[in-house]
């Protein structure tokens, strides 16, 4: 019962947040330079033509009565037609919102199988050579940029190797992991270093805590030690970290989908900014708002459900 009353609080509390987004977005959108009306139908356009597809996208309305119109849409979730892909704005990001997804849920999964395995390797054999190599290749990570990395992994895995494809997404459920292998592991590179630099560090002061001394104390072996008492009570904050980095793992999938071609809301949302449709850029923006609040409640859920002495207020 307190879950359920939590998480009905914290969905009410994202209407105001997701209002301000809404307010930010239609702003910064407005602010872009450059003119729909010109990207839509080209530079050599007659100012008749221009006037006709400003009125047309309601662009020559004073910016309150624009917003008006935006904020009453977005109530009967109409966010508008795209003027790139000339389609509903909501079904645009439907059909591509599962490909974005698929990759995220993918890069997190990559980030925790190379992190938490390494991080305890290194935590476990502190300030030897083990831990000291495995330190200085995740520091590369956080030294590079994401699409760096991934025009390397490009360039070597799928350009001259061959070992996978350079772009696209695939049809089956193997066939898609396949594809999208190399954009996850870009995107997880940076991620599990994040997630392996503080597993290591919580996994070391819990090592150095009096519980578990006592517990060695007793006899217990060590792989219970490490299950039973350190692992779980590092558990809390790696769960937070992990919820906190997939904001960053969606905003890297910007880059990483147009490096490898990935037909996703990342690659979406440059390919909306370019061609200035404001109507895709603020249903991109509110929809990653929207993934990202739901994905911060999920995380408050699961410390929850992790330890019981975590109280949702």
């Amino acid at each position: 019962m307190q879950t359920l009353q939590y998480t009905l609080k914290r969905l009410a509390f994202m209407l105001p947040t997701f209002l301000l987004v809404a307010i930010i977005v239609f702003l910064l959108v407005r602010a872009l330079p450059g003119d729909p009306a010109i990207a839509l139908a080209g530079d050599r356009a007659s100012n008749a033509d221009l006037d006709a597809i400003r009125e047309r996208l309601g662009l020559n309305e004073p910016l309150v009565v624009q917003f008006f119109i935006f904020i009453s849409n977005l109530v009967r979730g109409d966010l508008g037609h795209s003027i790139l892909l000339r389609g509903p704005v909501l079904d645009i990001i439907i059909a591509r919102l599962p490909t974005t997804l698929f990759l995220t849920v993918y890069a997190i999964a990559l980030s925790v199988a190379i992190a938490c395995p390494l991080a305890l390797w290194a935590a476990m054999r502190k300030g030897q050579r083990v831990d000291n190599v495995i330190r200085s290749l995740f520091q590369v990570g956080l030294s590079m940029p994401v699409f760096y990395i991934g025009l390397l992994l490009l360039t070597l895995f799928a350009a001259q190797l061959r070992w996978f494809p350079v772009g696209g997404y695939g049809e089956s459920f193997f066939d898609r992991a396949y594809h999208l292998f190399l954009p996850a592991v870009t995107v997880a590179f940076y991620t599990s270093a994040i997630i392996m630099r503080n597993l290591r560090s919580a996994i070391i002061d819990v090592l150095e805590a009096d519980y578990v001394e006592f517990a060695r104390a007793k006899g217990l072996p060590n792989r219970v030690v490490v299950t039973d008492h350190v692992l779980r009570n590092t558990l809390i904050s790696t769960v937070t970290l992990i919820g906190l980095s997939i904001g960053n793992l969606m905003s890297g999938t910007l880059v990483t989908e147009t490096v490898f071609a990935v037909p996703g809301l990342g690659r979406l949302m440059l390919e909306a900014i370019f061609a200035r449709d404001y109507p895709l850029i603020q249903g991109l923006t509110l929809t990653f708002a929207l993934l990202v609040s739901l994905v911060f409640l999920i995380t408050d859920l699961a410390q929850s459900w992790i330890d019981p002495r975590v109280e949702l207020k």
